[in-house]
């Protein structure tokens, strides 16, 4: 058996006409890039599974009828009902705040709708579509003494039988960041 065909064989397969190569300094960003977006990711995953998970349920809903609190327990641990609409935070924590606002689409006064989502009166959430239902809410880090209200610039802005908003526990911090 003869090698000799092998000789002419080149020993690494030629690029495509155009196409380059990847430089060593391209090769290194995108090394460096990817190592970075691990460690964020790392970081994330960390703080996320050293929170502690809720032991209590602590859920409180307001509305939509009869508009009254409604405690998932007589007493829970995490919340206060401070007046119809606002709640005070007794324990820091992540909460989901969540909720429905039926706008008073027959409503002709002057007072623009505007419906309001505040912590300690500072507005994180504001809905003005006046045609539609909407959802108010999101994922939020709370602590203890903060102020949890929904408000309208009018009362008749809004159905009451179909408007309603609540709040849920969901994790408390590890006891280091506590410390802060």
């Amino acid at each position: 058996m003869s090698l000799r065909h092998m000789e002419n064989l080149p020993l690494h397969h030629p690029s495509p006409p155009g196409a380059q190569r990847l430089s060593w300094k391209r090769w290194l960003l995108y090394s460096l890039i990817a190592f970075l977006l691990f460690l964020y990711f790392s970081a994330l995953l960390f703080t996320l599974l050293s929170s502690k998970t809720v032991n209590e349920t602590c859920v409180a809903k307001f509305g939509p009828s009869p508009s009254k609190w409604q405690m998932a327990s007589a007493k829970p641990s995490c919340v206060k009902k401070r007046a119809d609409w606002k709640l005070e935070i007794l324990e820091k924590g992540l909460y989901v705040i969540y909720g429905q606002v039926a706008p008073n689409t027959s409503y002709k006064e002057p007072a623009p709708f505007e419906v309001r989502l505040r912590k300690n009166e500072n507005i994180i959430q504001t809905l003005t579509d006046n045609i539609k239902i909407q959802n108010v809410g999101g994922t939020y880090e709370l602590h203890a003494g903060d102020v949890i209200d929904l408000i309208f610039n009018s009362e008749h802005q809004v159905l009451e039988n179909s408007t309603y908003w609540g709040i849920l526990m969901l994790a408390t911090p590890p006891l280091h960041f506590l410390e802060s």
